[in-house]
């Protein structure tokens, strides 16, 4: 993390030599054909690239032994639990830049062509090998006309082969290229999220505008304060807008912008926002007394010093059960003795989340 996170790649020779494919050929083909399931099927058989979207039917996708075809199958630790165990290997960085676990499926020579991504990624060979070349960041321009992002110039500096249990990391912005050498190649792509400053601010203030009308139809102290402009005099110029009128906006924007504790929230109701294509299934009536609770695989939840976030919703934290809750968010799990000294009124709006299907009993 302090030599190479977000500035250089680290190829790293059996990170992981035990890893085995978060799930199997026919289980990725099952997924794909989902319309719950984001995949993508990308193939360049010496001609143009094409570019299809899921749900893709198994009949749909090319023979096995046809060479130049990629399947890519996003976010598949919230459908399947040995994908989100091993992105829990990852949680030595921050939950709330985690974005998801992606695995693709290609044949002989297949690959999505030399491209930057926007995110922290590592890339884990779990099956067959796969040649990566890599080039610096510099000036990100596409090829144009094509379904794909493709870079129009690409000079590789380094390349690798990765057998199985290799893992290379790549910063936002490096270049890089992956092909398949062999037919069954898997690769396993953990990615982080990083916004930009215009797509965070724009999620924030929706966000916090949407609390602030939460708040009742009823507001109270100064945002229950219209704008007026008594003694106004008359204008010529009917189409200007009111200096008075500007005036106020702005001291409301900046009024909203400058409540530390409403960005703070803000942010943690954004960060553990669940995906569009999530749901969750209850098991309220599984719980049983002298077990103890553990996060559902979907379940995203967050915290700062003062408030619980999950998947959505913010709850204030304070004493014991603070700390029994973030040790939750930390650990995703919490033993039957922990979750015993927890209060009844915590208990009470865990269970909530439980018949919601947030949570679940454990062993």
């Amino acid at each position: 993390m302090r030599r190479h996170w977000q500035r250089r790649p680290l190829l790293v020779r059996q990170a992981w030599p035990t890893a085995q494919p978060p799930a199997s050929r026919q289980q990725l083909f099952e997924l794909c054909a989902r319309d719950d399931v984001e995949s993508r099927l990308v193939e360049q058989r010496g001609g143009p690239w094409r570019l299809r979207h899921g749900p893709i039917s198994r009949r749909s996708l090319p023979p096995l032994n046809r060479p130049g075809w990629t399947l890519l199958v996003q976010g598949l630790d919230l459908h399947l639990d040995t994908a989100h165990v091993m992105l829990r290997c990852f949680d030595f960085i921050a939950q709330a830049r985690l974005d998801d676990l992606m695995v693709s499926y290609a044949s002989d020579g297949g690959g999505v062509g030399p491209h930057v991504d926007s995110y922290d990624v590592f890339l884990l060979q779990v099956q067959g090998r796969r040649r990566w070349r890599i080039a610096p960041p510099g000036r990100a321009q596409w090829v144009p006309g094509l379904p794909l992002r493709i870079l129009a110039e690409f000079q590789p500096q380094e390349e690798w082969v990765l057998e199985p249990g290799d893992m290379l990391y790549l910063p936002p912005g490096w270049g890089h290229e992956g092909m398949a050498l062999g037919g069954g190649c898997m690769t396993a792509s953990i990615g982080f999220r990083s916004p930009t400053a215009a797509e965070l601010s724009a999620a924030l203030l929706l966000r916090m505008a949407e609390d602030l009308s939460e708040e009742g139809s009823s507001f109270t102290g100064a945002w229950a304060r219209r704008y007026a402009d008594p003694g106004m005099p008359a204008t010529l110029e009917t189409g200007a807008v009111p200096v008075g009128l500007k005036a106020f906006a702005w001291a409301g924007l900046r009024r909203l912008v400058a409540d530390e504790q409403a960005l703070s929230v803000a942010l943690g109701r954004w960060l553990t926002e669940p995906k569009p294509q999530v749901w969750f299934v209850s098991q309220a009536a599984a719980w049983q007394a002298g077990q103890g609770v553990v996060l559902d695989r979907r379940t995203r939840m967050a915290h700062d010093s003062t408030h619980l976030f999950i998947n959505g919703e913010a709850f204030r934290l304070a004493g014991r059960d603070g700390r029994l809750l973030r040790t939750l968010a930390n650990q995703r799990c919490l033993d039957a003795r922990a979750w015993g000294q927890v209060s009844e009124q915590a208990r009470t709006v865990a269970f909530e989340w439980m018949a919601a299907g947030w949570l679940h009993p454990s062993q």
